[in-house]
């Protein structure tokens, strides 16, 4: 550990949210065009007598789906931890009180799996920065009194099972699967292959030019869609966390990040890639 802060004294702290039973909502603030009515909330029709004058961001259309359903807005619950992020974002914290139930990370801005426009979900396989973190762009501040998760609202959990981020338990096999052992062992290998090129995308949000990133998120993309297509990774939970990465490192370009994302893992299906080598 200390050989780690002595090579990069400015590093920051990330949790890893599914080993830590958490389900985070990260409001956003991004600079960006406001879709239509219809993708503000997936799966809810917004009539147009509802005035969505002045909407702008996360923080609108958390409070909008809070409204919904009746509830508090989450952006001001004050019994959980908040963090206030550089870029003028929140990172609502909640405890997963049963982990035997798994949540998918989202991004807002994604066409199939998303809470609401501007607001996502970092949960199993997804990371979130830790309160006090300093970064170039500033200080990740706890908000309010609370500096612990509460645990997840049923009202969200509803939310989240209903709009697709509920992980369902594969199938019962009729028969014992072979081989489990290695399988698990290759699955470890995918992800030690594909983990450095993850980071080189993630690595491009210190600077907005000259860092080669649609070089580097193809790359990824082309690699995790071998991988996926050899069985090694679930198809849909990489390209969530690829959507994820990307749109950290180049927020408000979403849909040319998801192009090249399903560009790559299309070009990559067509050749399964095993950590030992092609096939």
């Amino acid at each position: 550990m200390d050989a780690w802060w002595g090579a990069a004294p400015g590093a920051g702290v990330g949790v890893a949210c599914g080993p830590a039973d958490l389900v985070v909502i990260d409001v956003d603030a991004h600079s960006a065009k406001v879709p239509d009515r219809s993708r503000l909330l997936p799966g809810i029709a917004i009539h147009e007598s509802v005035d969505l004058a002045g909407l702008a961001s996360g923080f609108d259309t958390l409070a909008l789906l809070a409204a919904y359903r009746g509830q508090q807005n989450p952006a001001e619950d004050a019994t959980t931890l908040r963090v206030r992020t550089p870029s003028g974002g929140l990172h609502i914290w909640y405890r997963n009180p049963d982990p035997t139930t798994k949540f998918r990370c989202s991004t807002g801005s994604s066409p199939k799996v998303a809470l609401a426009w501007q607001v996502d979900v970092r949960a199993e396989g997804g990371y979130i920065v830790a309160p006090t973190t300093q970064t170039p762009d500033g200080r990740y501040e706890a908000q309010g009194p609370s500096r612990l998760p509460a645990p997840l609202p049923d009202w969200l959990k509803g939310e989240l099972t209903r709009t697709g981020h509920l992980i369902r338990p594969a199938e019962p096999r009729s028969q014992p699967a072979p081989l489990q052992a290695p399988r698990r062992r290759r699955a470890v290998g995918a992800r030690r292959l594909l983990e450095p090129l993850l980071s080189e995308v993630a690595h491009c949000a210190v600077a907005q030019e000259g860092m080669s990133f649609t070089e580097k998120l193809n790359r990824a993309a082309y690699t995790a869609g071998g991988l996926a297509a050899a069985g090694h990774l679930d198809n849909e939970t990489v390209r969530d966390q690829l959507q994820e990465i990307a749109d950290r490192a180049r927020p408000g370009n979403s849909r040319r990040n998801m192009q090249i994302i399903d560009d790559g893992l299309a070009a990559g299906a067509r050749r399964p890639l095993h950590p030992e080598g092609r096939s």
